[in-house]
């Protein structure tokens, strides 16, 4: 029961979810993907060729982003792949307005984008990540916080712990990585304690129908999306903002100043998730016997830490060390200091994240048989997906910043809207990316929300970095459903969780979660110096 599972995958098909999925959501998704497979193309017709008041190349790429949208929203196919195809057609169709003599190609201009920086620091983190996984360095990470004193003796302090854990592993590696780690080790808890709760509670339910165990598996996947937001690289929707940002207003928003600036938010949102999800989902017993020692046994079975868990906290020591430096350097020298301004340029994030990453590649664990802390074959189960596709965002929101469709959808969605007020446009622009995560990925939900959000933001006459924060941080709050996100499809596959309470529970944290982020964004936003 405690043996470590791994995620089956970002971007599953309805055949690969069938076993999460109950025959009333099957019958959804096979109807909401057969819808969008047919309804993408002629949506892309009608935007094509419709009399729009338009350039040729902005209703070109319209008609491009509305396919998109539709193939996205409905996971027609998969969303990466979508992805690819949509740049596809921004070649085939010059989106870029290449002329036939030109020096640069649209290939070259649309592909060039994955060239950022970003997609390098991405890259370097899954590996990073991989290599925690592999040597098991996450699952020993997990037992030593649950062995702390006092921790593991109540049903609540398993449950707030497990959320600790989750979103203090999600700061670094993937939402789903992490729910997917910790999913074996909540199940074995639950085998290990779930016959002390019943008996100890006189209840006649199963195990499986148990509170605790339903609030266990919520703590795990909120956790993680909660603690995705602490850190740039704790989940894909923050790098595709802060790229969007970057390119569009000119501001630097480092690695450190987005930690200062999310804490706060994290800080708030988790203590809400603990009193909350305990309340709807209040465990048969609080006191608990035997966790413990569970606990114990597992951390002795882990061993002393190994020659591959040493170098691979070395690689993330150094990784987080560098990502860390600017902004200390900043604090002590300022802002304007050389040191500073060097620091930054020469160790962006992409950098050091693949510099970290090579260590891994170096670092031997048998230098008899020339055996290293990874190899290729280990790193490429990274999430390539996700990389292909944030890439794809870049190219998308530059195309449309280029082309002036962003400038004109902005000015005309500012005008029908008759939004003005940075409060209300933050507003709307989180909630709009929640609900669009609700029923897609978080990724795609930045992808799509943030591009527009900025132009909306400048032709309203704000400064439009607080509005897309907000559509960043908001994108990350699909608690609903589960396919809202991968780590609640991963959690809802434990058959401890009734689709009624993820839904009551996932409306409550959506609630909460749009208040803080618009109480709180502007002020932190303010006070780190993005705006």
């Amino acid at each position: 029961m405690s043996e470590s599972i791994r995620p089956s995958g970002t971007y599953r098909t309805l055949a690969e979810q069938r076993e999460v999925l109950t025959p009333a959501e099957e019958r959804f998704e096979r109807a909401r993907q057969t819808i969008g497979l047919f309804l993408g193309p002629i949506v892309f017709l009608v935007m094509y060729l419709a009399p729009l008041p338009l350039e040729p190349n902005q209703q070109t790429l319209a008609a491009i982003l509305s396919f998109t949208i539709v193939y996205w929203l409905s996971e027609a196919i998969p969303i990466p792949a979508t992805a690819v195809l949509a740049l596809a057609l921004c070649v085939v169709l010059n989106v870029p307005g290449v002329g036939v003599n030109a020096e640069d190609s649209p290939g070259d201009i649309v592909y060039g984008a994955f060239g950022s920086d970003t997609i390098f620091l991405f890259i370097g983190a899954f590996i990073i990540a991989q290599a925690m996984i592999t040597h098991g360095l996450d699952r020993r990470f997990a037992f030593r916080i649950l062995s702390l004193p006092g921790v593991s003796r109540s049903t609540y302090g398993v449950i707030v712990a497990f959320g600790f854990i989750a979103a203090a592993i999600s700061a670094f590696i993937s939402n789903t990585a992490t729910a997917a780690m910790l999913l074996p080790i909540g199940l074995g808890m639950m085998g290990a304690l779930g016959g002390f709760v019943k008996e100890q509670s006189g209840t006649e339910r199963d195990i499986s129908r148990l509170r605790f165990g339903t609030a266990l598996m919520l703590m795990i996947s909120y956790g993680a999306g909660v603690g995705g937001l602490l850190t740039p690289i704790g989940t894909p929707p923050n790098l595709i903002g802060i790229g969007f940002i970057e390119e569009e207003t000119d501001t630097t928003i480092t690695f450190f100043s987005w930690v200062v600036a999310a804490f706060p938010v994290c800080l708030l949102m988790f203590i809400a998730l603990c009193v909350i999800l305990i309340l709807l989902n209040r465990p048969e017993v609080r006191r608990l016997s035997g966790a413990e020692e569970y606990v114990a046994e597992q951390r002795r079975s882990l061993g002393p830490l190994s020659r591959g868990e040493r170098n691979t906290l070395i690689a993330f020591a150094t990784a987080v060390f560098l990502w860390m430096l600017p902004g200390f350097v900043a604090l002590v020298l300022g802002e304007e200091s050389r040191l500073y301004s060097l620091i930054l340029s020469r160790l962006d994030e992409g950098t050091v994240a693949i510099l970290a990453a090579a260590l891994l590649f170096v670092l031997p664990v048998d230098w008899s048989e020339r055996r290293f802390t990874l190899n290729w074959n280990e790193a490429v189960r990274i999430d390539w997906g996700t990389i292909v596709l944030f890439g794809s965002g870049i190219v998308l929101g530059t195309l449309l910043s280029d082309t002036g469709l962003a400038e004109v959808m902005g000015t005309g969605i500012a005008e029908a809207l008759g939004f003005s007020s940075l409060l209300a446009i933050s507003a709307v622009s989180a909630l709009i990316a929640i609900l669009i995560s609700e029923t897609t990925s978080n990724t795609a939900s930045a992808t799509i929300v943030v591009p527009i959000v900025i132009p909306i933001a400048a032709a309203a006459g704000v400064n439009p970095v607080i509005p897309a924060l907000c559509a960043v941080f908001g994108a990350s709050f699909g608690f609903m459903m589960p396919v809202s996100t991968p780590q609640n499809a991963v959690v809802y596959g434990s058959g401890l969780i009734p689709i009624t309470k993820m839904v009551r529970s996932g409306i409550a944290f959506d609630i909460i979660g749009l208040i803080l982020i618009v109480l709180l964004i502007p002020v932190m936003a303010r006070l780190v110096g993005f705006v």
